[in-house]
């Protein structure tokens, strides 16, 4: 490993906006590499990606791949990766100077070895253009701030508390130990980031700083309710890959109690999701899928069936006939605004 920290950044049809990105990377200096992946672009992401390399050699290289999607890139970038850590960070976001500098500083003070922490946590704001006032997601009430931890020093997390990819810091050596990789020509796989490697991860420390911007506001972005309507098929995909990687962890006697109580939480806001696009989008298809997903639950872990569907959320979002999802889709957009997700 010649260097601190590898940034990837993923990039498709991006020239629009990922200079903003990438500049807010390079602050970092020489300790850190940004790769930037331009997955099969056909306008000039390509050339802003050279440009980039040319200007700052050494700290960029882009890579060019034919088009595989989020999770190609992400795995193009954790092979290529010469950092002792790594982060993603998304083309149309970008991260936050000071806290940038604490985080680089936090990471040359760990020591490598046994010793050395395999996920630094750190906090994100949503960037939603049509918000003034800006939301972040913290932790400080679940995890203990500015020491190492092991899982059963962690609490329990709210609703609105999940560890997205933009809050996630892993040791490189760690994401190569699990065998980590992301399925191609899928949309939301940053879920499984987030999620599978957590398993293998025994030393944690939170830093109580806001680095990652997730700007939301693309009609064409993924997290776009309607377009996430129109792949609910890729959500049920990495929702059920979730659910199974869930149930292997359960049977593990030597997973940490705490790590499987927030891997369950996860997966209840992910279910959640599911179960709410498909409502939302209100063909009898949609709703035959509904009933199929939750068959499927049923059937491969009914423990975890059970465990899922007593949660209130789960109970209203499964009402029966017409009026039971109105009521439904009432109670899931104030729990949208309320609990704060997206």
């Amino acid at each position: 490993m010649s260097k601190l920290l590898t940034i990837v950044v993923p990039c498709y049809n991006s020239a629009a906006y990922m200079r903003r990105s990438i500049d807010s990377l390079l602050v970092g200096g020489d300790e850190v590499e940004v790769l930037v992946v331009d997955d099969g672009s056909w306008d000039a992401t390509a050339q802003i990606a050279d440009e980039y390399a040319r200007a700052y050699p050494g700290v960029v290289r882009a890579i060019h791949q034919a088009n595989g999607g989020h999770g190609a890139a992400i795995n193009t970038g954790l092979a290529h990766a010469r950092g002792r850590y790594i982060k993603i960070v998304d083309s149309d976001d970008w991260l936050e100077a000071g806290a940038y500098a604490q985080v680089l500083d936090l990471l040359r003070s760990f020591a490598p070895g046994p010793g050395d922490v395999d996920v630094l946590i750190s906090n994100f704001v949503y960037e939603k253009v049509d918000k003034r006032n800006k939301t972040a997601v913290r932790y400080t009430n679940a995890l203990p701030a500015g020491r190492v931890l092991g899982w059963d020093q962690v609490g329990r997390f709210r609703k609105a508390q999940y560890i997205l990819m933009h809050s996630l810091i892993y040791r490189t050596d760690l994401l190569r130990e699990t065998g980590l990789v992301l399925p191609e020509h899928t949309f939301y796989v940053d879920n499984l980031y987030a999620y599978v490697p957590l398993r293998a991860a025994r030393r944690l420390y939170y830093l109580d700083v806001d680095l990652y911007r997730y700007y939301i506001g693309r009609a064409d972005q993924s997290v776009n309710e309607n377009v996430m309507i129109s792949r609910v098929d890729q959500q049920l995909r990495i929702n059920l890959a979730m659910m199974e990687h869930l149930s292997t962890v359960r049977t593990d006697p030597t997973t940490p109690k705490a790590l499987e109580r927030y891997l369950l939480h996860y997966l209840d806001i992910v279910c959640l999701v599911s179960s709410m696009l498909l409502i939302r989008a209100g063909t009898r298809a949609s709703l035959r899928t509904k009933d199929q997903f939750w068959a499927a639950v049923r059937t491969h872990d009914p423990a975890l069936y059970r465990r899922l569907r007593r949660t209130t959320l789960h109970q209203i979002s499964n009402l029966p006939g017409r009026p039971g999802r109105h009521i439904s889709m009432l109670a899931y957009k104030t729990a949208q605004r309320v609990i704060g997700f997206n």
